[in-house]
């Protein structure tokens, strides 16, 4: 059995509090015996009013809360995976970007969201998220975590089976499904899709999200989910923000499916990072 901690947030418009909050939950996650800690979609920054927002994103390099979690992560020797930040990319185009840091701070893989969030709602909210990012080109697995082999996903990543099929060929034991997921859509279809998701994989699905109202106005679902391969919820944090803990047994997951798996045929596709 694997302890992992999975952290709710409701992040805000400026990242220098988003920071702090993640090495205090980072803290926290250590204190509890957790061996990896998992964050929502765009945990350093989450603001709609585009013009605001781009006075706090910053490259890679230079990103103030990259570099708080890498520290602290090194400081407690615990992994996490950074569900997603906002990034400069080429030219004026931003990345959202999640990555994989090991207990010494190292980046041990990053993965950019293939599939962009475009969408009008009922409720009149349209996002286009292709008008400011680009996405990425390859699904990754990172080899040698603390839940085995991981797969990596990004929020809307989730409505597409074929992503997560492709990692669960490639030797996926747990996928991971970082998410800012609408209240409307979240009521709608957030836990039905990660269960699904789980079965149709046969492995573990840990779904970081972000919950409640937040400073630019939105309201996101929350109900961070951890769902096992037959498609149980092990863990679903509601309403409430903050640190929670779940058991992942990595023999359940093999004991469902010991089929021999191999990379997508198709080369270039799946890039694999080994841990």
């Amino acid at each position: 059995m694997t302890r992992i901690a999975v952290y709710q947030a409701r992040s805000g418009i400026d990242p220098a509090a988003n920071a702090a909050a993640l090495v205090r939950a980072i803290e926290e996650a250590a204190a509890g015996g957790a061996a990896m800690l998992f964050t929502p979609e765009m945990s350093g920054l989450l603001d709609g009013n585009r013009e605001r927002a781009a006075r706090s994103v910053a490259s890679e390099g230079d990103d103030r809360v990259l570099q708080a979690v890498r520290q602290a992560a090194s400081e407690h020797g615990l992994w996490v995976q950074l569900g997603s930040l906002a990034l400069r990319g080429q030219g004026d185009r931003l990345a959202n970007r999640a990555f994989v840091i090991d207990g010494a701070g190292e980046i041990r893989a990053r993965y950019d969201k293939m599939h962009l969030f475009d969408v009008d709602l009922p409720t009149g909210e349209s996002w286009r998220e292709s008008a400011v990012y680009d996405g990425g080109k390859q699904a990754v697995l990172v080899r040698g975590t603390p839940v085995g082999n991981l797969g990596l996903t990004i929020c809307y990543d989730l409505r597409f089976p074929a992503l997560f099929e492709r990692l669960s060929e490639a030797g996926a034991d747990v996928i991971s499904v970082p998410a800012a997921f609408t209240v409307p859509t979240g009521k709608a279809h957030w836990e039905i899709l990660l269960r699904a998701r789980a079965i149709e994989a046969g492995l573990f699905v840990v779904a970081a999200a972000q919950g409640g109202r937040h400073e630019d106005g939105r309201e996101t679902y929350g109900h961070s989910l951890v769902v096992d391969p037959w498609g149980e919820v092990r863990l679903d944090a509601g309403d409430l923000g903050g640190v929670h803990f779940a058991e992942i047994d990595l023999q359940c997951r093999r004991s469902i499916d010991s089929r021999r798996r191999q990379p997508y045929a198709g080369g270039r596709w799946l890039r694999s990072s080994a841990g």
